[in-house]
C-alpha cells in the first residue's frame, strides 16, 4: 500500500510523536530515530512528559494539532512502576482521545515500556 504525501520531512514515511518519561527514554527515542530514518519520522519534545502532556500537546500546539491527519502513531515510552497503577485509569481516558482524533483512521497509540535495573 503507497503512503500518502505528508510533507517534505516525512514525504511517504511514517509520522510517529514520541512521549517521553525521563531522559533515559528520550535517548532511547534518539537511537530509533535514527535507526530508522528511512521510513520514519520520529518526533518527541525536548521536554519529558506523557499522557497529560500529549492531550495537552494535541489541543494546543499547531505543529500538532494541525498535522493530526498525518500522524501515523503515538508512542508512550515509560517506565513500570507499581506507585503509577492508580494512574491508568486517567491515562486510557487519554488513549482513547487519540485515537479519536482522525475520523477516517484511527492513529494507532504504542505504549513501550521499560522496567528499572536493579542490583
Amino acid at each position: 500500500m503507497a503512503r500518502k504525501k505528508t510533507g517534505i520531512r516525512g514525504l511517504g514515511k511514517f509520522i510517529i510523536k514520541v512521549f517521553c518519561e525521563g531522559e533515559s527514554e528520550q535517548a532511547y527515542t534518539e537511537f530509533l530515530k535514527r535507526q530508522f530514518e528511512d521510513v520514519a519520522v520520529i518526533d518527541y519534545p525536548k521536554e519529558t512528559g506523557l499522557f497529560d502532556r500529549a492531550k495537552s500537546r494535541f489541543d494546543k500546539d499547531p505543529s500538532y494539532r494541525d498535522y493530526k491527519e498525518v500522524i501515523d502513531e503515538v508512542w508512550f515510552f515509560f517506565d513500570i512502576e507499581t506507585k503509577d497503577i492508580d494512574k491508568w485509569e486517567g491515562r486510557y481516558r487519554v488513549i482513547k482521545y487519540l485515537r479519536k482524533l482522525r475520523k477516517d483512521k484511527k492513529i494507532y497509540v504504542r505504549l513501550l515500556m521499560t522496567t528499572g535495573c536493579v542490583f
